[in-house]
């Protein structure tokens, strides 16, 4: 009996399978390379906004903190989009007549809100809370890139899954002092930028990190610590300087317990611990994500 396939069709077969599997692995890294890109993720756009609002102009240029326009951003998971009257107390004054600004003027004489879209926009399934972040160390230019430099708003990073595990595998890399939080232009301290810190004690009703005292100036220089210290007394003796009684308070020096840092590495580990930040081998409760 004559045979149905040729010799050659063994070859044709193991060739289709081979090429079968570099169509599927192509397939695979094109759709991951895919869901990374800006196409998706948005990164590096300048979404079309009803007003072109520039950061750089009000941050840079006029010195307008961020927590003037969001309000929310230390004790709320929304950092807050500010309302038409926050832009009114400036532009009930000032370019009043400007028609780039008319859209403004509409929404504070309709009382309907200004339909800005939003730029960083997470998926609903995702829950990222604001005050946590920004109370624990995280300053705004972690996430948002320089905003004070952005004449346009637009997303710095992915804000992907892997990029928010990224820092949280090694928070330390990005942690700062809570006062420059708020500081677009801090740099990660160096051999020739020190950062000295000193933890002080907690109060309840504060955060953790307010405990923490940071100061690029080397607080030696400045002399020690003074602390006031009553001196004991006799009884029923007065209070006043230079009548017998109840000592007035004393200035006593105390020594700085101040730590110098020349690093990110080294800050940020100090910081890790001075904040209680818990790191990945602590996250074992259940609790931490399913609430």
């Amino acid at each position: 009996m004559a045979q149905i396939f040729d010799r050659s069709s063994n070859g044709l077969a193991r060739m289709s399978l081979v090429l079968t599997g570099l169509i599927v692995i192509a397939l695979g890294v094109t759709l991951d390379q895919l869901q990374r890109s800006p196409w998706v993720t948005r990164q590096g756009q300048r979404a079309e906004q009803p007003v072109p609002f520039s950061h750089k102009h009000h941050v840079a240029g006029l010195g307008l903190q961020c927590q003037y326009c969001h309000t929310t951003v230390e004790d709320s998971s929304y950092a807050g989009i500010p309302p038409t009257r926050t832009c009114m107390n400036c532009h009930a004054q000032i370019w009043t007549d400007a028609q780039i600004l008319e859209p403004v003027r509409q929404s504070w004489a309709t009382g309907q809100s200004i339909p800005w879209i939003r730029v960083h926009d997470l998926p609903d399934f995702a829950y990222f809370n604001h005050e946590i972040h920004v109370n624990k160390g995280i300053g705004c230019a972690t996430c948002h890139g320089r905003v004070d430099e952005m004449p346009l708003m637009y997303a710095q990073n992915t804000l992907q899954m892997e990029w928010c595990l990224n820092c949280h595998r090694n928070p330390a890399k990005n942690l700062r002092p809570t006062s420059e939080i708020y500081n677009m232009a801090w740099e990660k301290p160096s051999e020739d930028r020190p950062v000295w810190c000193s933890v002080k004690q907690e109060q309840e009703g504060i955060p953790t990190a307010q405990s923490v005292d940071c100061t690029t100036t080397d607080p030696t220089q400045s002399g020690p610590q003074v602390a006031m210290f009553q001196a004991a007394a006799e009884p029923g003796a007065s209070s006043e300087p230079g009548v017998l009684g109840e000592a007035a308070p004393v200035p006593v020096p105390i020594p700085a317990s101040y730590q110098k840092f020349t690093s990110q590495d080294q800050l940020g580990h100090f910081l890790l611990k001075a904040y209680k930040i818990r790191n990945p081998r602590d996250l074992t409760s259940c609790e931490v994500c399913h609430r």
